[in-house]
């Protein structure tokens, strides 16, 4: 593991970002992955954080192990219904499905 200090700046543009040596040391551990039976917990406390969050005693506050178009997708496919139409704008272009 290098020694060197991570300079005292803040870089706020859109990256690369300097890292705090703590964020770096958390990055270097095992990951778990998706299926890993010790993210069941974690999912559990994040959830309970989430109802906190949002004021809400919903049961079905979930957290989505996954990335953030996967969250985006389950929110999408549990609103609408089979027939809706929705308008989709992705890196400033239009879509239109039908």
């Amino acid at each position: 593991m290098s020694t060197e200090r991570t300079p005292d700046r803040i870089l706020l543009g859109p990256g690369p970002s300097m890292l705090p040596p703590s964020v770096q040391a958390a990055l270097s551990r095992p990951l778990v992955g998706h299926m890993d039976p010790t993210l069941v917990p974690m999912l559990e406390a994040i959830s309970a954080r989430l109802r906190q969050t949002f004021q809400t005693s919903n049961e079905l506050t979930l957290a989505v192990s996954g990335t953030g178009t996967a969250g985006m997708e389950a929110c999408l496919d549990h609103t609408l219904a089979p027939g809706d139409h929705i308008v989709v704008a992705a890196a400033g272009y239009f879509a239109l499905r039908i």
